[in-house]
């Protein structure tokens, strides 16, 4: 398996921890969803090298279903009237952690 394997797993395990920490009341439930969310949290560990300490708050502090998030702060076109845009990309080691990395 490759990098890009490892953190598609990554973020599907996170998506699925944040939902079931969201929405369920058992409290074994909520345990098995921060135990997943821990395990997201380690392949990003091993994959980037960065410390787990950095990597948490950035991957772990929403709730909730995951779903795409934009913001749009200008619209420029061009002489052709095509939109032009820019991708912005918070890095770590090669990562991009939004809700749940791209």
């Amino acid at each position: 398996m490759n990098n890009t394997d490892w953190l598609s797993i990554a973020k599907r395990l996170q998506a699925l921890a944040q939902a079931g920490l969201a929405y369920s009341q058992s409290g074994y439930d909520l345990e098995r969803y921060q135990e997943i969310s821990e395990i997201s949290v380690d392949i990003l560990h091993r994959l980037t090298e960065e410390p787990i300490e950095k990597i948490a708050p950035l991957f772990t502090e929403r709730f909730g279903y995951q779903t795409p998030k934009s913001d749009i702060r200008a619209v420029i076109f061009n002489d052709d009237h095509k939109i032009l845009m820019v991708k912005e990309k918070l890095m770590v080691a090669g990562l991009c952690p939004e809700a749940g990395l791209i």
